[in-house]
């Protein structure tokens, strides 16, 4: 009964606030493209996130899985430096046991300097900053392996502020280059709304502790974290953008540096 509360639940709260990836059908080009809080329903993904968000929520122990998430990295383990033109660095650690494909396909990207010079093409305050995208638009980018890739989902990782996660379109087996950092704070409109949908109190408990855009969850990739570099990623997150979310002048990532902590 506490399942089937949980799935209706999920399914009221994600027409309401859901965020979802849409396609721009224009050319036949894929658009990997978040957009917050829509009134209107997404059914096919709606169905997806009720089928795999409920899996095992009732046995995960969100407190624990927050600290780890939120955890500096160990000495030995694998990190990332995005060094930003003019705005600093933002450095992040991986969920390699939890997220293996996404966590190659990004390092190999940066080591091979895929990302140099690309921008950060689409900014939303209170929401995420996206980018790797080659063709700057939202529409470019592939994967290490050429051929997309399918979401590494886990009810332990959860699209907390600072997570770093895969764009995709939504299309199946979509996932290529382009990634964004959750940058939103915790609300009280949106707690309020997962509450009323029946989320997890572990989950909203930690939700409140570390803010992020929880209608995300087990939706999109949580491949890495950001341990350090979230005021470079605010900074970023408030520049002056167009209708499109582009910022006017480009927010460039120099280069992504891989090393180990």
């Amino acid at each position: 009964m506490i399942m089937l509360l949980f799935i209706f639940g999920l399914f009221v709260v994600i027409a309401v606030v859901f965020t979802a990836c849409t396609k721009n059908s224009s050319n036949d080009t894929n658009t990997y493209t978040m957009t917050k809080s829509s009134n209107t329903t997404n059914t096919a993904k709606t169905n997806t996130v009720t089928n795999e968000a409920t899996t095992k929520t009732e046995q995960v122990n969100y407190e624990e899985s927050a600290k780890k998430q939120m955890a500096m990295p160990e000495e030995g383990e694998t990190i990332a430096i995005i060094k930003v033109k003019n705005f600093g660095d933002i450095k992040v650690k991986f969920f390699k046991d939890i997220a293996p494909k996404a966590v190659e396909n990004f390092v190999t990207h940066a080591k091979e300097g895929y990302y140099n010079n690309l921008t950060f093409h689409r900014v939303i305050d209170e929401f995420m900053i996206q980018g790797g995208d080659p063709k700057g638009d939202g529409t470019g980018g592939e994967s290490i392996w050429g051929d997309g890739f399918g979401t590494e989902l886990d009810e332990s990782l959860v699209p907390y502020r600072g997570s770093l996660c895969m764009a995709m379109s939504s299309l199946p087996n979509s996932i290529g280059s382009q990634f964004f950092i959750t940058q939103a704070n915790y609300s009280e409109q949106m707690a309020t709304y997962m509450k009323k949908g029946g989320y997890p109190e572990g989950l909203l408990e930690q939700y409140k502790n570390y803010g992020g855009y929880l209608s995300l969850y087990m939706q999109y990739t949580v491949f890495g974290q950001v341990y350090e570099g979230m005021d470079v990623v605010d900074k970023i997150a408030k520049v002056q953008t167009n209708s499109n979310d582009k910022p006017l002048e480009d927010v460039v990532i120099e280069t992504i540096e891989v090393s180990t902590y």
